[in-house]
C-alpha cells in the first residue's frame, strides 16, 4: 500500500445502510490504498467486521497518526457508542445521531490538519431529520461546520465532470437560487477544482437552465438576463468559460472531450449523466471548502443493506480521489498561480 504521513478520514454513513459494509470492503481490497481511519460508531464496525471481513483486524485509535498502515487492518477513531446496532434497511433516529456525530468529528480533525481529507459513506436524510440534524446532506453540513461560505457540489467519473449551481433544494427554488452570484461562484469553483485535478487552461461549459437553452428568450430569459452576464464576467477574470449550451447535449460534448466540466444548473441536470455513464465511479467532491472532501456517488442502499452485495467501486474511486488531491494540493492551491482561490 501507499505511504502517507497524515490518513483520510472515512465516515462511517448511516450504520443501518451499506455504508459499514462497503467501507471494510475497499479497505480489504487488493488495491494499493493510502492510510485511512474509519470514523464511526464501536458497535456498529464490530458487527459489521463479524458478518462482513471477519478476517480483518479492528485497531482502536484515540488519534488518527495512531493508524496502522496496513493490509487486513481497519483503524477505527470512536465518535459513538451505541448499546446495540440499529435495524439494517430502516430509517431510524439512532441512525442519524451516530452519523452526524461521525461527520462532525471527521470535520474536526480535517480543521485542525490531522488528517489529509475526508471520505463520506453514504446517509440518509430521513434519519438525520427524525435525529433532529438541521441539514438536507452532506454538503451543507460541511459548509456550515467546515467554515465555507461558498461551496459547489462537483460530480465526476472516468467520463465527465460538473460542478452544480444549485444543489438541493426544489425545482422552483433552485430557478430562484441560480442568479448571478450562484453562476459566478459555481464557474470560478470549477475553474480551480480543475486546476487541482491538473487540468492547466480548463475548458468550461455552463449548461442552460431552460429547453434549448431559452431558444433566444422564446422559453425564457434566464439565460440572456442572468446566465450569459455570468459567463462574460467569468471571461473577464480570465476564465475560458462560454455557453449557455443546451442542457440535453452539453454533456455528449464534454464526454467527446471539447469541454473539461459543465457547470449544470441544477441537482438533477448534473447527477444524472454522471450516474448514466458511470455509477460505479462516480465521486462527489465539495468545492470550496478549506479541507478535501469526498463521496461515493451513490445513496444508503437501504434495499441491498445488509445482504453483503454491495460494490464498493465508487467508494474505492472516492478515496483514490481524496488522495489524488491531497497530492496536488500544495502544489496546485497557490493562489498566485490561479489567481482564483478555492
Amino acid at each position: 500500500m501507499l505511504a502517507n504521513e497524515k490518513p483520510i478520514a472515512i465516515t462511517m454513513g448511516d450504520p443501518s445502510g451499506i455504508g459499514p459494509e462497503i467501507i471494510l470492503k475497499a479497505l480489504n481490497s487488493s488495491e494499493p490504498l493510502p492510510s485511512c481511519v474509519v470514523i464511526g460508531d464501536l458497535t456498529v464496525i464490530e458487527s459489521a467486521l463479524a458478518i462482513y471481513q471477519p478476517q480483518m483486524k479492528l485497531n482502536v485509535v484515540a488519534h488518527p497518526r495512531d493508524a496502522r498502515h496496513q493490509q487486513g487492518v481497519v483503524n477505527l477513531l470512536l465518535s459513538s457508542h451505541l448499546d446495540k446496532h440499529p435495524c439494517v434497511g430502516q430509517v431510524q433516529h439512532d441512525s442519524g445521531e451516530v452519523a452526524f456525530k461521525a461527520i462532525l468529528k471527521a470535520i474536526e480533525l480535517a480543521k485542525n490538519g490531522e488528517v489529509s481529507g475526508v471520505v463520506t459513506a453514504p446517509i440518509n436524510k430521513e434519519s438525520l431529520s427524525l435525529a433532529k440534524v438541521p441539514y438536507p446532506g452532506h454538503t451543507e453540513i460541511f459548509a456550515d461546520y467546515g467554515g465555507a461560505d461558498d461551496v459547489a457540489m462537483m460530480l465526476l467519473n472516468d467520463s465527465i465532470k460538473t460542478v452544480l449551481v444549485t444543489v438541493h433544494c426544489s425545482l422552483r427554488n433552485a430557478i430562484e437560487q441560480a442568479d448571478f452570484n450562484a453562476q459566478c461562484r459555481a464557474i470560478e469553483l470549477a475553474h480551480n477544482a480543475c486546476i487541482q485535478f491538473g487540468i492547466p487552461a480548463p475548458r468550461i461549459a455552463v449548461a442552460g437552465l431552460n429547453p434549448h437553452a431559452g431558444e433566444n428568450g422564446l422559453f425564457g430569459d434566464e439565460e440572456k438576463n442572468i446566465i450569459t452576464p455570468a459567463i462574460e464576467y467569468a471571461k473577464r477574470k480570465g476564465i475560458n468559460a462560454s455557453g449557455p449550451w443546451p442542457g440535453d447535449t452539453v454533456f455528449m460534448q464534454a464526454r467527446e472531450g471539447r469541454f473539461d466540466i459543465v457547470v449544470a444548473q441544477y441537482h438533477d441536470q448534473g447527477l444524472i449523466p454522471v450516474k448514466y455513464m458511470g455509477l460505479d465511479e462516480g465521486v462527489n467532491v465539495t468545492l470550496g471548502l478549506p479541507f478535501i472532501r469526498t463521496s461515493p456517488d451513490h445513496g444508503t442502499g437501504f434495499d441491498i443493506a445488509g445482504k453483503g452485495i454491495a460494490s464498493p467501486s465508487s467508494l474505492l474511486a472516492s478515496i483514490r480521489c481524496a488522495h489524488q488531491l491531497s497530492k496536488n494540493r500544495d502544489t496546485l492551491n497557490q493562489p498566485e498561480e490561479s489567481h482564483h482561490e478555492l
